[in-house]
C-alpha cells in the first residue's frame, strides 16, 4: 500500500508541469479568444452606426463590384 502511494505520488510530481503549461496555454487560448471577440464586437458597432462600402474588381471580367453594408441602429443615449 505504501509502494501504491509513493508511484501516485511521483506520477503527480511528474505531471505537475504538465499540467501547469497546458493551464497557460488555455489561459493564453482564452484571453486570444477575448481580443477576437473584442475586434469582432467593434466592427459589429460600427457596422450598425454607419454603413461599410467594399470596392472589388472582379478578376475574370474587371468590373468593378460595389457592396455596401448599412445597419439599422437605434441611439442608446
Amino acid at each position: 500500500m505504501a509502494e501504491r502511494r509513493r508511484r501516485t505520488r511521483t506520477l503527480s510530481e511528474e505531471e505537475a508541469p504538465d499540467i501547469e503549461r497546458l493551464k497557460e496555454r488555455l489561459d493564453m487560448l482564452d484571453q486570444r479568444l477575448d481580443n477576437i471577440d473584442s475586434m469582432i464586437t467593434a466592427v459589429a458597432e460600427r457596422v450598425m452606426s454607419q454603413p461599410v462600402t467594399l470596392n472589388i474588381t472582379c478578376p475574370q471580367c474587371g468590373k468593378n463590384i460595389e457592396i455596401a453594408i448599412i445597419g439599422d441602429e437605434k441611439p442608446q443615449r
